[in-house]
């Protein structure tokens, strides 16, 4: 098949794209065709990188999130496993993070996630997890070439098939949870240490009501008021992102209506989430990045935190001031991040205990760098508890987190076919055009694009190119009214010269 075929299924570390028809404009690339080549790339993946663990064969354990085109796309890319002597542990609905965990207690050699998280009902996509971790974008990219050349893996003549068993895993999964949560609370009663907490669950009708169900009922927290719990692959109410203003808004009128002592809401597939306080504020981005270092650096005083480019500075002084820590700025891109946290760890001897992207990817060392929005709020939930027997409030660790007066952040299109020269000529010219003026302070600290701070509108901003899409996102925070237009006056008037950029935006 055509390399016009799979290239554009490559989404970073993930495979994704069109599962359902019926989006004007949008058509399916997702065939079962196509999910059959992937499915025998995989193998041959799998046959050329990994060694059995747990016998002669391999173990591969499916799930998928609520998405109407999951089973489907799971019929499609099961008969190439079998017929390349692969087992497959069927494990239905299941998170992200739970698929992960299947090769670290489950017997299994390797994991698939049928998924395209937060993204709209007609997309879909595949993640592959290893017991290192998730796969590498060069991994996926050589997937997707021995799916276009049709590569199969050389198996002898009497290679067994491979058998289907139905096992769900999400109980396992549950049940880690619950014993974290017993352990570490340390309540008069063992088994139901959450009694007298009042939590309302948000699960977008994605993966995520287990997490009501399943982990925190059995442990005595009050979950009434908890909404769309139920899997639903149409996402009817809300979509299921931790990123989304109206999910937002969603889950903190439901904290507010039941008068619970913390709302969480996750995306479809849990690998993130977001939490709401007593009061309905929202604890989110910036200030879940820094509820999160302080959970992390317990045990790890002085540690590092690594976050990507754009978390305020605001956060960089809570966690630098306040916390006693670092604060390491990186590349967009949750798997960068994790990455990054995992080279200081390894090869640099930092102690580096969290790695969060301020979409709500949150990666602990002690998860094994697993981005898991479920084992996020398990550690939170924990940290309420104890503080509650203080008579003291989640909110109150961060307090002092101050965070910007005024924020943006614009998506600037690129019209040249060839974005990627375009758009890095454009930050090189932007960034000598910052150096000679005195207005700026050319930030060290950014790992992509260009950051800079304007003293007199006390706030800063960041152009950077987008790792996939024809697009220069930029952000802007400041801390004084009126001062993100001051800051965009100067932009607009500079990006206006290139004529193949769309500068509309900027209004």
């Amino acid at each position: 098949m055509a390399d016009e075929i799979f290239a554009p299924l490559k989404s970073g570390t993930d495979i994704r794209g069109i599962a359902v028809a019926g989006v004007p404009d949008e058509d399916v690339n997702l065939t079962d065709e196509v999910l059959s080549a992937i499915s025998y790339g995989f193998a041959t993946w799998l046959y050329e990188n990994v060694t059995p663990q747990y016998g002669e064969l391999y173990t591969v354990a499916i799930g998928h999130d609520s998405r109407i085109s999951a089973e489907r796309i799971k019929n499609a890319i099961l008969p190439p496993l079998l017929d390349c002597g692969i087992n497959v542990k069927d494990c239905g609905l299941s998170s992200t993070p739970a698929m992960f965990m299947t090769t670290v207690d489950f017997e299994c050699d390797a994991a698939i996630e049928i998924t395209a998280s937060h993204h709209p009902w007609n997309k879909n996509g595949l993640k592959f997890f290893i017991r290192k971790g998730g796969l590498e974008s060069a991994d996926i990219s050589a997937i997707l070439s021995n799916a276009q050349y049709d590569i199969k893996p050389e198996l002898p003549e009497d290679m067994p098939k491979g058998e289907v068993t139905v096992e769900s895993y999400m109980n396992n999964y549950a049940a880690m949870l619950r014993e974290k949560i017993c352990e570490e609370v340390n309540a008069d009663d063992y088994a139901r240490p959450l009694r007298g907490f009042k939590i309302v669950v948000d699960a977008g009708n994605g993966v995520g009501g287990f997490y009501a169900d399943k982990v925190l009922a059995p442990l005595g927290a009050d979950i009434e008021g908890s909404q769309f719990l139920e899997p639903d692959g149409m996402f009817p109410n809300h979509m299921p992102n931790p990123e989304n203003a109206e999910a937002m808004a969603s889950i903190s009128e439901a904290v507010r209506k039941n008068n619970a002592d913390l709302g969480i809401i996750f995306d479809t597939d849990v690998d993130r989430a977001a939490c709401v306080a007593s009061d309905g504020k929202e604890i989110n981005r910036n200030a879940l990045i820094a509820l999160a270092s302080i959970i992390a650096l317990e045990g790890n005083e002085g540690g590092t935190i690594v976050t990507d480019s754009v978390t305020s500075s605001g956060l960089k002084d809570f966690i630098e001031k306040d916390l006693g820590a670092k604060h390491h700025r990186f590349k967009r891109g949750y798997k960068n991040v994790i990455n990054e946290a995992k080279r200081l760890n390894l090869e640099e001897c930092v102690s580096c205990p969290l790695a969060i992207e301020t979409s709500g990817h949150a990666a602990m060392r002690e998860n094994y760098f697993l981005d898991d929005g479920a084992y996020l709020m398990t550690k939170i939930i924990i940290k309420a508890a104890i503080l509650a027997k203080e008579g003291k409030k989640l909110e109150s660790l961060i307090e002092n987190l101050v965070e910007p007066l005024e924020s943006a952040e614009y998506r600037i299109k690129i019209l040249d076919p060839d974005f990627k020269e375009y758009g890095n000529k454009v930050i090189s010219d932007l960034e000598r055009y910052v150096k000679e003026n005195v207005e700026y302070i050319f930030a060290t600290d950014s790992f992509e694009g260009i950051r800079a701070t304007k003293l007199s509108a006390d706030g800063w901003f960041l152009l950077r190119l987008s790792v996939h899409d024809p697009i220069l996102p930029l952000n802007i925070e400041t801390n004084k009214a009126g001062g993100v237009d001051e800051i965009l006056v100067d932009l607009k008037a500079f990006l206006s010269k290139y004529d193949k950029l769309d500068v509309s935006v900027l209004g």
